[in-house]
């Protein structure tokens, strides 16, 4: 985990892109908000494709990647736990490569730079056993150091036609 004090919206938009992101499907996530802002207001050259619940969001990610586009999802961890029987039919039956940027929506700003799992908040310390049982690979973004492991993910997702999951440590900085 790195030490630095999060990661800047700009430079996750700039690590999407890298990753030949196409489409950030979304429903909104308070710890991702400036990120939300930066891509509706045109930084990058994703698509904002907003949905109304995590299913919708799981379920149009996978249209776009039937349909030849890059999408990622992103949501927060309780949103993330509402769609898990989507996600088991989508990403890991079906085998359709399937990203998510999850927002640890609760985490308790003493807990920054410590395991989640150590968190007094459940919401917050289930997430990683959840994507451990679901055999769903992750990798923490706490600082901008971690941006390097974006692209990884997605090679993860698209090579062995799986889910893979980005979790957002931290709200994101506003830039």
């Amino acid at each position: 985990m790195s030490n630095e004090c999060g990661i800047s919206a700009s430079g996750l938009i700039g690590a999407l892109q890298q990753a030949d992101v196409t489409h950030f499907v979304t429903v909104p996530d308070f710890v991702q908000l400036a990120l939300h802002q930066a891509i509706e207001q045109g930084d990058g050259p994703m698509s904002l494709v907003r949905t109304c619940n995590e299913d919708q969001a799981v379920c149009t990610a996978a249209g776009l990647t039937v349909g030849g586009r890059s999408p990622v999802i992103a949501v927060q961890n309780q949103g993330f736990y509402a769609c898990i029987n989507t996600v088991r039919a989508v990403a890991l039956d079906a085998r359709i490569p399937t990203i998510f940027l999850i927002g640890q929506f609760g985490r308790e700003t003493i807990n920054f730079g410590a395991p989640t799992r150590a968190s007094r908040r459940r919401v917050v310390n289930l997430l990683e056993p959840m994507l451990d049982t679901l055999g769903i690979p992750f990798w923490r973004l706490e600082g901008n150091g971690d941006l390097r492991t974006v692209e990884e993910a997605f090679f993860v997702a698209r090579s062995s036609r799986r889910a893979a999951a980005l979790i957002v440590g931290r709200p994101l900085a506003w830039n």
